[in-house]
């Protein structure tokens, strides 16, 4: 490049060097941004010239500067390139200095607004999140935590824009479009609503769930919506079933009224509610604080009901709230929610009316019915006291006890309802299923429906804090003892035998947990399980090997009580009868017996003829099957002439294809690879038929899987 261009180049770097200067003394904050962005634009392809030149280029340095120190020149000839550019990385390493003192000072007072929303003081959570956007205007999590704070205010526009400005600083920003959709929500807007909750599953789609559950609630959004609007044109039209009930409301709304006033008002009330419509004008009315304010009426509910008079008005009120609820999710959500309504279902439970406690469980169940229902029953009711007053149904002997049990059973099984029954469990749940299993209250239970009861604990225990309780209590595993023994006995029947095997259920998912209880009564445990194993049922065998696979591993007493006590020969025959699940549970603990007994090595080529059922377990598809059985051989190796017992076969191609296999579980490999070995020890014809498949070069590439 020559003098001139070099000089004209130098001129139009100066000049735009002046207007970035210039730009930063404007008080716009948007117009300064922009200059700033400018001028660090500038700022790198100078430092790419200069990299690519290798050299700078000289210019005279003597100039004349007749501003004050530390300020920059005015004028495009005062200042050379090399100043200029000084200047400047001076003033980006001083922007990039303040920015970080103002990103500290953004985040102080997000941690301010944070702390004013968790109190539910949105108006000062705003303000917060406002004074930290003037200090830092492109902080993303401010405008997401204030359109947050705006849409609580029910400011759903304002929030509609943090968001998007949001989207402008990052727009893969999931909060900005759930809060989008929530605002438009507020506003009624559903299709933009779903817009935008459909775009968080197109930016990832493991969101899929939770934007199901924020669809859901559009969707009960505009239906309640439609709803209430269908109610006011009936009602503007003069509709009699509309009409009849905001005039029967009007009546019950009189206070001071006799019980039997109420009774047939509210009866009048339930047949007049007849379809989605009529349950929309009886919400819109106010239609469940007629019963809430009611003195008289509330007094009934909670009462013990010993007065014929205030049976029929809970029974009635009763009719009612079944009448009102059923099919209709905004109904029950806002029945639910509504203040006494915990305490007056609670009492109702106890009630020592049949009916009125039949009535109660018929309103439940309408909520256990669905995943929403379900849901509404156990964040608004107290999970622990709902329990233990349906529990205890499991002591009458009609169609109550199998409501109560049904319910139960909704809600215990689904997997995000079981964390919260946790609360009190210890000091409530856990001694009430102590009781149940005594031999005194057993024998008070209805044995038809008790094993399902049985199956609702079981289900708790699924939950690893409640499976941890339960499995840490010796009295509730005695428990469990006693009442597996009270079924055993020969002369049990049918029903006894439908408990045990749920009894056995809850025993395994409980046996899961590893600690000192189970150590301490691994004796006790085992002995019952093995007893089972003469069972001609089933599932009693197979759930009784599951324990014993899960116990006797943490119990080495009670491996060798089990080996005299001829587990082997009973899981032999386990074997044989074959069945995916047993076999599992059985080889599992062979390889334990096994490794911990000699006498079960010497049992085992006993009952099991040339290994004739566990060698063909080695072809099983399931890798834990594989891997305990490549144990259980290699520890039997260890007596003598049973390794010979298999010259004849092929076991040296099995084990070796699994030593060098690509199993998911390492000790696959580990275990036939040690097998192998141990078979090759105690018999050392095979060491030709290895050497045939190369499994010495296979056995040396083994040696990582070898612990």
């Amino acid at each position: 490049m020559s003098v001139e261009q070099n000089l004209e180049q130098f001129l139009k770097d100066v000049d735009e060097i002046a207007e970035i200067i210039q730009g930063l003394s404007s008080d716009d904050a948007t117009s300064q941004e922009h200059i700033i962005a400018k001028a660090d634009q500038k700022l790198a392809l100078l430092k790419k010239k200069e990299n690519e030149d290798g050299i700078r280029t000289k210019t005279n340095r003597t100039v004349f500067n007749n501003s004050p120190a530390g300020s920059f020149p005015q004028s495009n000839s005062e200042m050379s390139q090399d100043s200029f550019l000084a200047h400047l990385e001076k003033d980006a390493a001083e922007r990039a200095e303040k920015r970080t003192q103002d990103k500290a000072l953004a985040n102080a007072l997000k941690d301010l607004g944070n702390e004013a929303y968790a109190k539910g003081d949105y108006e000062s959570a705003v303000q917060h999140y406002s004074e930290g956007l003037e200090i830092l205007r492109d902080m993303q999590v401010l405008y997401t935590n204030r359109a947050q704070a705006y849409i609580k205010m029910e400011k759903y526009q304002n929030a509609i824009t943090d968001c998007e400005w949001a989207l402008k600083c990052d727009e893969k920003c999931l909060k900005a479009y759930v809060h989008m959709g929530k605002a438009y929500l507020g506003l009624k807007k559903y299709d933009e609503a779903r817009k935008y909750y459909k775009k968080i599953t197109d930016l990832d789609g493991n969101k899929e769930k939770m934007v199901k559950g924020y669809l859901n609630q559009v969707d009960s959004q505009e239906m309640k919506d439609m709803q209430e609007k269908k109610a006011s044109r009936d009602l503007e039209a003069g509709a009699e079933n509309a009409v009849s009930v905001t005039q029967l409301l009007q009546k019950l709304y009189k206070t001071d009224q006799i019980p039997l006033y109420y009774s047939g008002g509210l009866q009048l009330l339930a047949n007049a509610v007849k379809d989605c419509t009529t349950q929309t004008v009886f919400r819109t009315n106010s239609g469940f604080n007629v019963i809430g304010d009611n003195t008289v009426i509330n007094r009934s509910l909670i009462s013990k009901q010993a007065d014929p008079m205030d049976v029929d008005l809970c029974l009635s009120v009763l009719t009612l709230w079944q009448a009102v609820c059923t099919g209709n999710e905004e109904n029950q959500r806002l029945f639910i929610s509504h203040p006494n309504v915990t305490q007056q279902l609670l009492a109702l439970l106890s009630s020592d009316v049949p009916d009125v406690q039949s009535k109660t469980l018929d309103l439940l169940s309408i909520y256990s019915m669905t995943e929403e229902g379900r849901s509404l029953l156990v964040k608004h009711l107290h999970p622990s006291r709902l329990l233990k007053s349906l529990v205890i149904y499991v002591t009458l002997m009609d169609r109550r006890a199998v409501k109560a049990m049904d319910i139960l059973h909704s809600l215990t099984l689904e997997q995000r309802l079981k964390p919260y029954f946790r609360t009190d469990f210890l000091s409530e749940s856990l001694p009430l299923f102590n009781r149940l299993l005594t031999k005194s209250s057993m024998s008070l239970v209805n044995m038809a429906v008790f094993p399902l009861c049985i199956a609702v604990i079981g289900h708790l225990t699924e939950d690893r804090i409640i499976r941890s309780t339960m499995a840490g209590s010796l009295e509730f595993w005695n428990s469990c003892l006693l009442a597996v023994d009270e079924c055993s006995v020969p002369a049990a029947g049918q029903a006894h035998q439908d408990i045990l095997v749920a009894l056995l259920g809850l025993m395994f998912n409980l046996s899961l947990e590893e600690n000192s209880v189970i150590q301490g009564t691994g004796v006790d445990i085992s002995t019952r399980c093995l007893s089972l194993l003469n069972s001609k049922d089933g599932t009693i065998v197979t759930r009784s090997v599951g324990i014993l696979s899960r116990v006797l591993p943490q119990c080495t007493a009670a491996v060798g009580l089990s080996v005299q006590g001829g587990i082997v020969k009973k899981l032999i025959k386990c074997l044989k009868a074959g069945g995916q699940r047993t076999s599992s549970y059985a080889v599992k603990v062979l390889a334990v017996c096994t490794k911990q007994d000699p006498q079960a090595q010497s049992d085992v080529v006993k009952y099991d003829k040339k290994f004739a059922t566990l060698v063909p377990l080695l072809c099983s598809e399931d890798e834990k099957i594989i891997g305990n059985t490549a144990l259980c051989l290699g520890n039997c190796f260890n007596v003598p002439g049973a390794a010979a017992s298999l010259l004849q076969s092929d076991i040296v191609k099995l084990l070796l294809t699994h030593a060098g296999g690509d199993a998911n579980q390492s000790s696959v490999q580990q275990n036939a690879a040690i097998a192998l070995g141990k078979l090759c020890t105690a018999e050392p014809r095979y060491m030709m038929r290895l050497r045939e498949l190369h499994g010495i070069e296979i056995l040396n590439s083994c040696m990582k899987y070898i612990k």
